[in-house]
């Protein structure tokens, strides 16, 4: 990322481990600037080269035994810095302020009832906006030289600026939805007072990647797994962009893609020069599987599978030194707290982390720091087909993640002929591009039905479809009944092996988009 550094006005957010950290990115990208998230205690070591500072929140305490002490040193009264939660009761409590236990709730929605309206970090913000606040502490006092800016009926310090400094500080969370004028507010802080130019696009996102790209590899051979998404496809046309016929696709049937996919993915890309070799592995990854029902392990024994299946084919080509991978931000973020950062794990992602020892292949990942919708917009920028754009994500160990259980041939054939009426279904009716994903998940139990006279005792599936923006979080799609009865006795009766089906109306969080 050194390259777009030089390329862009940037912004570092500096993590303490709030869940909503990963959205203040989000939220910065949407203005068009480009902005990298560092744990507060591994920051970047030229600072300088940022032109402002957001500081995230914590479930962590001030006042706790285990508080967080980032060195501010380099950033305060020299950079335009704004805090975030737990980052303004930093400031507050190691500055001269007092921070103590909130004596009311201080959750969910509230409204500014005193805004300073001649400020312009408030600018175009009145009284009566909605904010978000997420904090058990609360700041009593204000710091050193500490401006009062704005409050809430519960909360009097809800925002303040250091005297003489760029610095703000802000109780509520402006990068979460709830707060209606968080987005303003942060337009505010950065390109009005922090003067961050709003020049982060997918064509400047294009150009720099290339170039850093061709600057990383040089000449050499590099090895892509294609899964038929956006994600790697995009990665390979970016890839193919900086080094034209040194890129070699390769699209692996692990046995665990929808029903026809691996043809269906092989011809679309006949046409999008890509050097592209399609290798059936099914067997293989279906012999890896048997007998795992953990879902870690199962993501686990398919990522090696995939690893040993690249280097039996990189082997096949002369001098390949590189291994190109679609992981994107998100993924990164679930896999392992953001660049070591105190964030939770959440899950493994079988296209994180690191090659084993005898896989001699450095990885390239050009999408990392991308959100889902960025490298949708990437991809429409470089002429990709708006049909493979608009695909649903589809995750990576495929349907071994949404059979529940030890993995066999015949479930696999069970879940593909489900999820192919739902899928299909979606498109018939005009809901699949107003879905940001959906699937069948076979779950581990049977029921008892009856078809025709027979008493029977089969399948349980379970259907999802989710709307989100980059599956950060995500909301259940409320399908039309008429659509989900359809749906339903389409598959009973067509499928056999499955006797009834239901629909899946949890939210994430909290809970996952996947079952497993």
């Amino acid at each position: 990322m050194v390259f777009l550094r030089m390329q862009q006005n940037h912004v570092l957010i500096l993590d303490f481990g709030s869940q909503y950290t990963q959205l203040i990115a989000r939220r910065v990208r949407e203005l068009n600037i480009y902005c990298e998230i560092h744990p507060y205690n591994h920051p970047p070591k030229n600072q300088s080269e940022f032109k402002a500072i957001i500081l995230s929140g914590s479930p962590n305490s001030v006042r706790g035994e285990n508080v967080l002490h980032p060195d501010l040193s380099e950033i305060l009264g020299k950079k335009p810095v704004l805090a975030v939660c737990y980052g303004a009761q930093y400031l507050a409590h190691f500055s001269g302020g007092k921070v103590a236990p909130s004596n009311t709730r201080e959750y969910g929605r509230a409204n500014l009832s005193f805004v300073k309206s001649n400020e312009t970090f408030f600018e175009n913000i009145s009284e009566g906006s909605q904010v978000w606040m997420s904090h058990s502490d609360t700041i009593k006092e204000l710091p050193t030289n500490g401006e009062l800016l704005a409050s809430t009926k519960d909360v009097e310090n809800a925002a303040y600026k250091i005297k003489d400094q760029n610095t703000f500080a802000i109780q509520f969370h402006p990068e979460v939805y709830h707060s209606t004028d968080g987005k303003q507010l942060l337009e505010n802080f950065l390109v009005k007072i922090a003067g961050v130019a709003q020049t982060w696009t997918p064509d400047s996102f294009v150009e720099s990647t290339v170039s850093a790209i061709r600057e990383k590899v040089g000449n050499d051979k590099v090895v892509l797994g294609l899964s038929g998404g956006v994600d790697s496809s995009v990665a390979a046309v970016l890839l193919n962009k900086a080094i034209g016929q040194n890129l070699y696709c390769i699209f692996v049937n692990n046995g665990l893609l929808r029903k026809n996919e691996f043809e269906t993915v092989l011809k679309r890309y006949e046409g999008m020069g890509l050097n592209v070799k399609g290798v059936d592995a099914s067997a293989r990854f279906l012999k890896a599987l048997e007998g795992v029902t953990d879902p870690e392990k199962k993501r686990k024994a398919i990522g090696n599978s995939f690893i040993e299946v690249f280097d039996d084919e990189a082997n096949k080509i002369t001098d390949v030194t590189w291994l190109a991978q679609g992981t994107i931000y998100p993924d990164v973020i679930e896999s392992v707290s953001v660049n070591g950062g105190p964030s939770a794990t959440i899950k493994s992602h079988h296209n994180v982390g690191g090659l084993p020892d005898f896989m001699k292949l450095k990885i390239v990942e050009p999408l990392k720091m991308i959100f889902k919708d960025e490298v949708r917009r990437v991809g429409a920028s470089m002429g990709i087909d708006p049909e493979l754009l608009g695909r649903h994500p589809f995750p990576g160990p495929g349907l071994g993640i949404r059979i529940l259980g030890d993995i066999t041939a015949e479930k696999v054939r069970i879940l593909q002929e489900v999820d192919a009426v739902f899928i299909n279904g979606l498109k018939e009716d005009g809901l699949y591009d107003k879905v940001w994903q959906a699937g069948a998940m076979l779950l581990p139990v049977n029921s008892v039905g009856v078809m025709g006279d027979e008493r029977t005792y089969e399948k349980v599936v379970a259907l999802r479809a989710v709307e989100s923006t980059d599956g950060m979080t995500a909301d259940w799609v409320n399908l039309p009944y008429e659509f989900l009865q359809k749906t339903s006795n389409k598959i009973i009766n067509q499928v056999k092996g499955v006797n009834r089906v239901v629909y899946d109306i949890s939210s994430k969080p909290p809970a996952t988009i996947e079952w497993e």
